[in-house]
């Protein structure tokens, strides 16, 4: 019996900040791109948010080359003095995490996250911060800890010993400010649309809905305003999708938003989600228990 070899897959989903300039992003996409044995799979822009989420995968050595490519090229064209956006931020380049597909494992990939956060501290000098898997120390597991403050408030605290970064100079780069490096499961970026302007009912709802503050278990959460919109937002990453399904988010937010009298008018995905997450949500709004992936025409044919 011949037994098919397990390919090595990484994906890597590094957060710009930059949403508002087309030929920007696809620089950094394409620098990317170029890598030998990568393959971007999408890359999407938030106007309001000013941020560019760019999703690709590959070999373990690719994804790192890759991530250290599209690092650079953003460190050259994107300017944190002059970026503004409602998503927190401390850098060009936000956050890059490295997630285990098949083949790898998790310490393969805080290895990895590790590798690229050393050369990015070293040879372009942008100081670098490591969370959740591949964090140093505890109060840095979670993103919104470590972002704290964001690209301003880094400007002052950097050279504190609590601010000190894993990688690169204690100072933040001129340009580029600092940039998040870590090695996590997979997560869903999620975001509901309410039929209002007013942004503190969309921060009410966060703060009822996000873990840390006493809501759904494995829920980050914030409200932010989309200024082309005039509607507020309930932005959200859900870090475990299978223990807080989506249908549990999105009934919850339902309901908060009735209590102030809005409704929710869409809901929109930032990037790529696993189908496991999809066929969940079809099961649980068309009352389908029972649905399973071999019953989907194209997963059957994939197989």
């Amino acid at each position: 019996m011949n037994d098919k070899a397990v390919q090595r897959v990484v994906e890597c989903v590094p957060n710009f900040s930059e949403g508002r300039r087309p030929e920007v992003v696809e620089e950094i996409v394409e620098a990317i791109r170029r890598v030998a044995g990568i393959r971007v799979l999408d890359y999407s822009s938030d106007e309001s948010h000013n941020r560019t989420v760019v999703t690709f995968v590959g070999s373990p050595e690719a994804c790192e080359e890759a991530a250290f490519a599209g690092i650079a090229r953003a460190c050259d064209l994107i300017d944190m003095e002059k970026h503004e956006g409602e998503h927190p931020r401390l850098g060009a380049t936000d956050v890059v995490p490295f997630i285990p597909i098949s083949g790898v494992t998790m310490e393969e990939c805080v290895e990895i996250a590790r590798n690229v956060g050393k050369r990015v501290g070293e040879e372009l000098e942008i100081p670098v911060y490591l969370y959740e898997e591949a964090a140093t120390r505890p109060g840095r597991r979670n993103l919104a800890d470590v972002r704290r403050g964001e690209y301003e408030g880094l400007k002052e605290s950097i050279e504190t010993s609590e601010r000190a970064p894993d990688f690169g100079p204690a100072r933040v780069h001129p340009t580029a400010g600092a940039t998040i490096i870590g090695a996590r499961m997979p997560l869903i970026a999620f975001n509901i649309n309410l039929g209002t302007s007013d942004i503190k009912i969309a921060r009410k709802i966060a703060r009822a809905v996000r873990a840390s503050s006493g809501g759904l278990a494995y829920v980050k959460a914030l409200g932010v305003m989309l200024e082309e919109r005039q509607i507020a937002q309930v932005s959200m990453n859900l870090v475990d999708y299978v223990k807080t399904p989506i249908p549990r988010v999105l009934e919850m937010v339902r309901r908060e938003a009735a209590r102030y009298g809005v409704p929710v008018i869409e809901s929109e995905l930032i990037g790529l989600m696993p189908m496991d997450a999809v066929l969940d949500t079809a099961a649980y709004y068309l009352q389908l228990p029972k649905l399973e992936r071999s019953q989907i025409i194209e997963a059957r044919i994939w197989e």
